[in-house]
C-alpha cells in the first residue's frame, strides 16, 4: 500500500491511503500556548505546519485519545464535527455523535468515493485510554501501523504476530508528566527500536518527539538508539508540511 504522509505537527499527520484522506490526532492551536488541567499544565512550543483551512476533504479522523491537548486541542476538536472519528470506546462516549469507539483488535471499514480501508485498533498504554491503528486495503497483506501515544510493552508484540507491518508511524518523545510519576508515558528511542524489531517494519516514520515541553527526547536521541540497535536504516524522517510517499509494498 502506497501512502502519502504529511507530518503537520506533534502527532497530527495527514494520510492519503487506499484512496482515502485521513487525519490523525488533530492539534492546530497557535503556539506557544499553555493548557492547565487540574494539577497538570502542558505547554506547546511550536504550531502546526499546515492550517486547518488548507486540508483536503477528509474521509475520517483517527484519534488515538481525546483527553490530552497535544493530541486534540480546541482547534482540532472543531474539526471533528460532522466527520467520522475512530477512537477509544470511552472517547467515543465523551465525543458523542460521529465517533466510533474501537476496543483493541476491533476493526471498522471506511469507504469513500475513491476507495476502502480496513482500520483495526491496536493496544496502547498511556496516561488514560489510548489505541493505535492498523490500516489495510482489503485484499492486501501489508499494513501501515500508527502507534498512538504508548510505551512499548509485551502486548504490542501481538501486532507483528497477527499482521504484516510494512511501515510504522511511531509516537516518540519519552514524555514525562511529573503528576503521573517519573516514568515515560510515550516511547523513547530504545523502546521504539524494540517495537520496530518486533513488528518487522521496514520503514519507521517518527512523530510526536518535539514541540511540547513535556517531551524529554528528540531526534538525536531517537537516531542514536536506533543506531545502537542496528536499525538506523529503518528510520525515515519527514519534513513537516511536505507530502512524502511511504510504500509498504515489499520489493520483489
Amino acid at each position: 500500500m502506497k501512502t502519502t504522509l504529511t507530518h503537520i505537527g506533534t502527532a497530527t499527520v495527514l494520510l492519503e491511503a487506499g484512496g482515502l484522506n485521513l487525519l490523525t490526532d488533530p492539534a492546530f492551536d497557535p503556539a506557544p500556548a499553555e493548557y492547565p488541567t487540574g494539577p497538570v499544565t502542558l505547554r506547546s512550543l511550536t504550531g502546526p505546519a499546515v492550517e486547518p483551512g488548507d486540508l483536503p476533504v477528509l474521509d475520517a479522523i483517527l484519534l488515538s485519545h481525546d483527553e490530552h491537548p497535544d493530541n486534540l486541542d480546541a482547534t482540532g476538536r472543531a474539526l471533528l464535527e460532522g466527520r467520522t472519528v475512530l477512537t477509544t470506546v470511552s472517547g467515543a462516549r465523551r465525543l458523542g455523535a460521529g465517533a466510533v469507539g474501537l476496543a483493541p483488535w476491533e476493526s471498522h471499514e471506511l469507504t469513500g468515493e475513491r476507495g476502502t480501508l480496513l482500520v483495526t485498533a491496536t493496544p496502547g498504554r498511556h496516561a488514560g485510554d489510548v489505541i493505535g491503528f492498523l490500516l489495510r486495503v482489503p485484499g492486501e497483506d501489508e499494513a501501515l501501523y500508527i502507534s498512538g501515544d504508548t510505551v512499548y510493552y509485551d502486548e504490542l508484540d501481538e501486532i507483528g504476530r497477527r499482521y504484516t507491518v510494512g511501515a510504522a508511524v511511531l509516537h516518540f518523545g519519552a514524555a514525562v508528566v511529573p503528576y503521573f510519576g517519573n516514568d515515560y508515558i510515550t516511547m523513547d528511542g530504545e523502546q521504539g527500536a524494540r517495537l520496530t524489531r518486533s513488528l518487522g517494519a521496514r520503514t519507521v516514520v517518527p512523530v510526536h518527539y518535539d514541540a511540547w515541553d513535556h517531551f524529554t527526547q528528540g531526534r538525536d536521541g531517537i537516531t542514536d538508539a536506533f543506531a545502537r540497535a542496528g536499525l538506523d536504516d529503518r528510520l525515515h524522517w519527514v519534513e513537516r508540511g511536505l507530502a512524502t510517499v511511504i510504500d509498504t509494498t515489499p520489493s520483489s
